[in-house]
């Protein structure tokens, strides 16, 4: 009998059940934040539970028009939530970069970057308006309603989910595709919050997308510079840039390679994630948040 002299049972939420209503309930939340106006850290998390959103609405939920369009639009929003957050992203790297500039290279950016951050912050504001705000969340009620977790391991399904990047040298396309699917893993494996292997999974893969976020945020910043200003030749800003940006790739394939065999390996994967961090080169030139 229940506390309150009821004999009806309540219904069985699992650990798993209630970490997903939580995504759901925490996407709520942003939608709306970032409705108001486009903060920087709303933006962000937007960004984040919306590739969250995606992994557990495209493994759990079956096929339904709904799912098709939820997906279609999240995607939609998440990318125009990227672009300002990488600006944002890359407007602090740039000012706190200190190199020789004598050029004014690093100047002509920064004025450049902070136009088109004004510029997509406005587009994202416009994106959310009332209508779009109101099917987003009508699509993600009926996909919260619809997630199947009977059965479901999610740390075992998340295994399924890792890149597999082989044994011929990572490429920068490479590289980054493995970040994506890591990403799309580790939301898997959040799930099992009772799990301590499926911590320590979330933990290793979450400092490998890291590291290769810095590094693919640098990149895209040195792609952006080379196009103003021309080669490592042409413009010292360039150059430092792509020099950063060749030591994060190499420090990015290390750490994205070691969390995958780590995580793939039978025995428990915490250890070896504590000592890797420990281990790791102090950093000297300027941090990007990923």
């Amino acid at each position: 009998m229940r506390p309150n002299g009821s004999t009806k049972s309540a219904l069985t939420v699992s650990p798993e059940q209630k970490q997903a209503r939580l995504v759901f309930a925490r996407m709520s939340r942003y939608i709306g934040r970032v409705a108001r106006g486009p903060k920087s850290d709303d933006v962000y998390r937007f960004r984040t539970n919306s590739r969250r959103i995606e992994a557990l609405v495209a493994e759990l939920v079956p096929e339904t028009g709904n799912k098709k369009k939820l997906l279609k639009l999240l995607s939609k929003l998440r990318k125009r939530a990227g672009r300002v957050r990488d600006l944002d992203v890359q407007l602090i790297f740039l000012k706190n970069l200190r190199v020789p500039d004598r050029q004014n290279h690093r100047a002509q950016l920064l004025e450049l970057l902070a136009e088109e951050h004004g510029r997509r912050s406005k587009k994202l504001a416009k994106s959310f308006d009332p209508e779009t705000v109101r099917e987003l969340r009508k699509r993600l009620r009926r996909a919260k309603s619809e997630i199947k977790l009977d059965k479901i391991d999610p740390l075992k399904l998340a295994m399924s989910r890792l890149p597999k990047p082989g044994p011929a040298p990572m490429t920068e396309k490479m590289l980054h595709a493995c970040r994506i699917a890591a990403k799309h893993a580790r939301y898997l494996a959040e799930l099992a919050t009772e799990s301590a292997k499926a911590k320590a999974f979330v933990e290793e893969l979450k400092h490998a997308q890291d590291e290769v976020g810095e590094w693919h945020d640098v990149l895209k910043l040195q792609q952006r510079a080379a196009e103003l200003f021309g080669t490592v030749n042409d413009s010292a800003l360039v150059a430092a840039l792509q020099n950063i940006s060749r030591a994060r790739f190499r420090r990015a394939v290390n750490a994205m390679t070691t969390a995958i065999a780590a995580v793939s390996a039978p025995q428990p994967a915490a250890a070896s994630a504590t000592g890797r961090r420990k281990s790791a080169p102090a950093q000297t030139e300027s941090t990007i948040a990923a």
